[in-house]
């Protein structure tokens, strides 16, 4: 597709005089443009809700997502990747992120990997990608030849494919199982699509791993019952978990981690049925890791 004419690249109208314009006008201007964002993303909400049901039917049976990008678009998946392990309790291998020009690229800009094809392939191709897996590309033109190669690779071995993209019939989402074509219009900065298509793909990626966390039981109600109380305060957080659905004071609930090996699930299987961590961390597993279903199953006669 020639560059010229997608969305992503053309000048926006409104922002024509924004070199003539005094700070406060020009933060005016970016923050409307930025409500254009959350509508768009609500567009594609059907397709977005598809990825999520697929990638939680991949990660229950083992397999893995990636996500693949350059630039901005590469930065935010392994951002994404990156945060699962800590809120969800995942192994790192589980969510991976990669990016054009490798880790150096996430601090400086490797502005020529973009555009090697072979590379996106060679990258996901040493992380053993295969069938089963989940490997979603992202791109603000949907024309980056890296991810393209990624893309091509990855549907060869049998992976299941996801396009997200800032324009309409893009060559990714052509090539992918599944686009996610989220349109937020030219950029206050003419082609600077760290801004608006930057923030869609962030709040893609959002929903994406999120809603398929929350669909693996990594979730009760909206609280994060597989947290890693890895610093002072996630250890505080994953105490106050405790205490709130188990109905317990402070110290019960850090005795209750403690006996738990730090795993929050079962210190609330503990502290509502009585159970060691051993027979709590077996009723997790008899309910596919859902503290509800557990809760919901324990009669008035096993609660302490």
């Amino acid at each position: 597709m020639d560059l010229a004419r997608l969305v992503t690249e053309q000048p926006n109208p409104a922002t024509a005089t924004l070199d003539t314009l005094d700070a406060r006008e020009i933060c005016r201007l970016i923050n409307a443009e930025d409500h254009k964002v959350a509508p768009a993303v609500a567009q594609q909400l059907d397709a977005i809700a598809v990825a999520v049901e697929r990638i939680a039917e991949a990660l229950r049976k083992g397999h893995r997502l990636f996500y693949v990008g350059a630039g901005t678009s590469g930065r935010l998946g392994v951002l994404d990747a990156a945060e699962c392990p800590p809120t969800f309790g995942t192994d790192p291998e589980m969510v991976q992120g990669i990016i054009a020009g490798g880790p150096v690229a996430l601090t400086r800009a490797v502005e020529g990997a973009e555009d090697d094809a072979a590379a996106g392939r060679r990258d996901l191709e040493a992380r053993g990608v295969g069938s089963g897996d989940v490997v979603v590309a992202l791109s603000a033109s949907g024309r980056t030849p890296y991810c393209l190669g990624a893309l091509e690779l990855a549907k060869e071995v049998g992976a299941f494919t996801v396009a997200v993209t800032c324009n309409p019939g893009s060559a990714m989402g052509a090539v992918a199982d599944l686009a996610i074509e989220v349109v937020v219009g030219p950029e206050v900065l003419a082609g600077s699509t760290r801004m608006k298509a930057g923030t869609a793909q962030k709040m893609v990626l959002n929903m994406l791993s999120t809603a398929a966390m929350v669909r693996l039981g990594k979730c009760y109600g909206n609280l994060m019952v597989d947290v890693r109380p890895t610093n002072e305060k996630l250890v505080e957080r994953a105490r106050r978990i405790v205490m709130r659905v188990v109905g317990c004071d402070y110290e019960t609930a850090a005795g209750l981690l403690e006996r738990s090996g730090n795993q929050v699930k079962v210190a609330i299987v503990m502290g509502v049925t009585g159970l060691d961590a051993a027979a709590a961390r077996q009723r997790l597993e008899e309910h596919g890791g859902f503290v509800r279903r557990v809760l919901e199953a324990v009669g008035p006669s096993d609660r302490r």
